[in-house]
């Protein structure tokens, strides 16, 4: 199954659609009551619209249609309040124009909201006089704009924050999390779309022994050399993480088995004739499995690989297990 990723959108049209229904459903309550049943009809069928993107969105986790959905059906629905309830219903419009920009794209809360400005403005005898219409007009204009540029920075700023928590600040490649990630899609791509992957995972060998006697320095030198080499050596598709310490795992798309042996193989002599420490050479020790058909998720993979990596060390380091096979 594709891994579903949660993002900050669709916590908010979750919350604020839930919020909106209620409050409307609350209105339109009111309104039964008062044997306003026209209005309380028409407050009903915006819950309904309003509830349908939110479910839609808590049970898919897709935010993007949602909140286009959404928006689409706040727009509509603050239109209608106006031409049924006339000037109170702007209280309601100015809050639309504003959260249209958290659930939907910017690209489509401007033209919602443009839509929504001239639409209030052909309503026959909604404003008192010309000057009211222009006030109306301009303030739904500021807000528009206060709100694309309020949106566009704080999507800069959640990128940038996101690919800074998605790296590894020593070594400068994708950390765990990043991996998990990855590994989940691999999985989901190998039975859907029946692309073979090779895991290998590697660290360090004797790293302690770097540390204790060069100190913690030479011990985060040795590490960000060892990621420089074997970014060096990703070939386009292939990827490279940080796992923990001086663990790294790489996921590399590969035909065949022996494919995966001659890649580990690479990894190795390569990291052996290039990374040095104050002691001299270090090397590390490898091990690799292809993924197979009966594994439904990538902890199951993962391990394979780990226990090879542990095989590989007690053969004498500098070494690598593919799973199954000793080299």
């Amino acid at each position: 199954m594709k891994p579903k990723r949660r993002d900050f959108r669709l916590d908010i049209i979750v919350l604020l659609g839930s919020i909106t229904a209620a409050t409307i459903a609350v209105f339109g309550a009111y309104r039964w009551l008062n044997g306003q049943r026209a209005l309380a009809w028409l407050d009903f069928g915006i819950v309904a619209c309003v509830m349908l993107p939110v479910v839609y969105a808590w049970r898919s986790g897709d935010s993007r249609r949602a909140g286009a959905v959404l928006c689409v059906f706040n727009s509509l629905g603050a239109l209608a309040a106006c031409a049924l309830i006339g000037h109170t219903a702007l209280t309601w419009i100015y809050l639309v124009l504003l959260t249209n920009f958290f659930i939907a794209n910017r690209w489509l809360a401007v033209p919602a909201n443009l839509a929504i400005l001239v639409g209030v403005q052909l309503l026959p005898d909604f404003f008192e006089n010309g000057f009211h219409a222009t006030s109306v007009a301009v303030s739904m204009l500021l807000i528009t704009g206060f709100s694309y540029i309020f949106a566009k920075r704080t999507q800069g700023d959640r990128a940038r924050l996101e690919e800074l928590a998605a790296m590894d600040a020593l070594t400068g490649v994708p950390n765990r999390r990043s991996m998990e990630r990855a590994l989940a899609m691999a999985v989901h791509e190998f039975h859907t779309a029946h692309r073979q992957f090779g895991l290998v995972v590697l660290d360090l060998d004797h790293f302690k022994e770097v540390n204790d006697l060069y100190g913690h320095a030479a011990g985060d030198a040795a590490i960000a050399d060892l990621a420089a080499i074997l970014r060096f050596e990703m070939r386009r598709g292939d990827q490279v993480f940080r796992f923990g310490g001086e663990e790294f795992v790489a996921l590399l798309e590969l035909d065949s088995s022996a494919d995966l042996e001659a890649a580990t193989e690479r990894l190795r002599r390569a990291v052996r004739d290039g990374l040095r420490g104050p002691g001299g050479r270090i090397t590390i020790s490898l091990g690799a499995a292809m993924m197979r058909e009966q594994e439904k998720t990538w902890h199951d993979w993962f391990s394979r690989a780990d226990a090879a990596l542990y095989r590989a060390k007690s053969n004498g380091r500098d070494s690598y297990v593919i799973v199954d096979g000793l080299f």
